[in-house]
């Protein structure tokens, strides 16, 4: 990898999913949810991909994974094509690419503790946990702000905000430099979301590694993200910096988004108040003259 490469760099990816249904020559027909999407990851920044429900950015992320296998394209990690990768060589690509899912809870095993669910990775990974396990555990439930003496505990006695960190913590364990943010904050009540994006936060400046962070959220995303793409039907329709996608969309589709976040505008609220006095003077001036 050279300096002027990308972390992570996708090119042409496609996706195509068989819709079961046959046509006027007896052919199954498909459907393209992921349609020659090409996008890359800078290590340190953050490329926030939004769009609506079923545009197709969270498959998107896990052909990146190689959680699916693409119809075709190429997805390069650190220069190095990783869509054929097999074996160990797979299994290395997967230490330095980890994922937090929406729902820590269905991504969790119930069945294992904490300490378990932290270590599992190095365990797949084939590696020697540094300190012992349960040190190992201890020190990464710190770092996310969790009690280290829960690590004997398991999934469902925390809270939807503890699971996630544990999630966090889970996808810290190997080192990666890619950490792909699939929804991660989007089931979190408000207050907790605030905390989590302030950690992750904090854990990439710390540690340098990119984000691929997923979204539909505009209002969480302006508060994270270096870069933002926008898709639309399987493509990627407008990429550029965070405040230029904001304050100066191009693309039709990405203004149709932002029209649709909720703003608190001081002018309209400034004259609601104004009316609101006058209404207010005027019913005064009623009961004095009656």
């Amino acid at each position: 990898m050279t300096a002027n490469e990308p972390l992570c760099r996708a090119t042409g990816l496609v996706k195509e999913f068989s819709t079961g249904r046959r046509g006027l020559l007896g052919r199954s027909g498909t459907f393209r949810a992921v349609d020659d999407v090409s996008l890359e990851v800078d290590r340190g920044e953050t490329l926030a991909v939004v769009g609506e429900s079923g545009s197709g950015k969270s498959t998107t992320a896990r052909l990146i994974a190689r959680l699916m296998e693409p119809t075709s394209g190429t997805v390069e990690f650190e220069g190095t094509d990783v869509t054929a990768l097999k074996g160990q060589q797979l299994r290395e690509f997967r230490g330095g690419v980890q994922v937090i899912f929406q729902d820590p809870f269905s991504s969790l095993n119930p069945r294992l503790t904490v300490e378990q669910l932290i270590t599992g990775p190095l365990v797949y990974q084939r590696r020697k946990i540094p300190g012992g396990a349960k040190n190992f555990a201890r020190t990464l439930m710190e770092r996310v702000d969790l009690n280290p003496n829960f690590s004997d505990r398991h999934p469902a006695q925390f809270s939807g905000g503890q699971a996630q960190r544990i999630g966090i913590a889970r996808a810290l364990a190997v080192g990666p430099k890619l950490v792909i943010c699939d929804e991660a904050v989007s089931a979190l009540d408000v207050s907790v979301q605030a905390q989590v994006i302030n950690l992750l936060r904090h854990l990439q400046q710390e540690e340098g590694f990119g984000y691929l962070f997923i979204a539909h959220d505009l209002a969480v995303v302006r508060q994270i993200a270096t870069r933002v793409a926008v898709m639309s039907q399987g493509r990627i329709v407008e990429t550029g910096e965070r405040d230029a996608i904001f304050d100066d969309p191009q693309h039709e589709y990405t203004r149709t988004l932002l029209s649709a976040v909720p703003r608190i505008n001081p002018d309209w609220d400034a004259k609601r108040r104004e009316a609101q006095r006058a209404r207010n003077a005027a019913a005064t001036l009623g009961r004095a003259t009656s």
